[in-house]
């Protein structure tokens, strides 16, 4: 058989990303009046979109979606990548899809033509830079079992989906499809969790994602906790060592934990002068870590590209990288 054309497909929302700076007075108005949680993902309709775009203030608008992103910082390190996911034939599909292929990043999946309008989420950066983010998913959550192209993903080492996308039972049904097509090529699925709130929702779901469907697992310290009902993260770590073949869980400036088996390894942080914005940590680390994997490297190695993929997106505004990661991991 011959080797797969991709490093990483992955399958998640096509959104475009609207950030801002704003004050902690701006977040806590918002959440008296919308009830909006600071550091949380909140999801929201058309017509809250409309008005809070309206309220921010001038800020940074780019292609995103967590897989989105992961697909930049991969293609950043050298990966080879392909992206699914869903827009509407509207000018902001147009924009998403013209800018994540000029990253290199193969695209082509069929817009939505009647129906909800591209998705976008707008992230709002307080000074501490903890990131809130009020997400109108559009034309994202309609992706279906048939935009998955069984082709693509047997030409992909990993098949990386995005725990975002899990809101709808065909974004569900189109993961399943997605993770059964992988294994009959015998190539691995990888699953993000995403956020606290998204396990919260869907925990019994995602539990029976994770027991039948994924090999490799990427969450945060509060993802996992949340996903087996753990207060003390050493039991949550425990508890997911007897469901993949390899979790990846990051802890902020703790560093990361890796499980594989019996083995574990702690990988520190990698060192930032000036924390600005964590928009984008976890999905930069899932990019290094991925590149690492696909490239036959160690998992502590793949770990260590991870928190430099992740220092360098937290160093700026915006969750994708400025300067190339390939050039980093050399330099490290």
């Amino acid at each position: 058989m011959a080797e797969p054309k991709y490093g990483v497909v992955a399958v998640g929302n096509a959104l475009v990303d609207v950030i801002s700076q704003v004050s902690e007075d701006f977040i806590a108005e918002q959440n008296e009046a919308h009830g909006m949680e600071k550091g949380a993902m909140t999801l929201v309709d058309e017509a809250r979109a409309v008005e809070l775009y309206s309220l921010m203030p001038a800020g940074t608008e780019t292609s995103g979606g967590s897989a989105a992103n992961t697909m930049a910082g991969f293609g950043s390190f050298g990966g080879q990548g392909a992206f699914i996911g869903k827009t509407a034939d509207d000018p902001l599909g147009h924009i998403f899809r013209e800018d994540i292929r000029s990253l290199g990043v193969n695209f082509d999946t069929q817009p939505l033509v009647l129906g909800a309008k591209t998705g976008r989420c707008m992230i709002l950066v307080t000074p501490d830079a903890q990131r809130t983010m009020n997400t109108f998913l559009g034309a994202s959550v309609e992706l279906r079992a048939e935009d998955v192209e069984k082709s693509l993903i047997y030409d992909a080492k990993v098949t990386y989906l995005e725990g975002y996308l899990f809101d709808k039972d065909t974004a569900k049904q189109a993961f399943i499809m997605a993770a059964e097509y992988a294994h009959e090529a015998g190539h691995r699925v990888a699953l993000t969790l995403s956020d606290p709130f998204c396990v919260d929702r869907h925990r019994h779901d995602f539990l029976q994602l994770v027991e039948n469907h994924v090999d490799i697992l990427f969450a945060n310290e509060e993802e996992i906790k949340s996903l087996f009902m753990q207060e003390d993260f050493e039991d949550a770590i425990s508890a997911i060592s007897k469901h993949v073949e390899i979790a990846a869980v990051t802890r902020s400036e703790k560093g990361a934990v890796v499980i594989s088996g019996d083995e574990r390894f702690d990988v520190p942080a990698a060192p930032v002068e000036n924390v600005i914005d964590t928009t984008g940590a976890g999905d930069q680390f899932a990019a290094g870590f991925l590149y690492g994997f696909t490239e036959g490297k160690p998992l502590e190695e793949c770990a260590k590209l991870g928190t430099i993929a992740a220092a360098e997106v937290i160093s700026h505004i915006g969750p994708r990288p400025l300067v190339k990661l390939a050039d980093l991991a050399k330099a490290a």
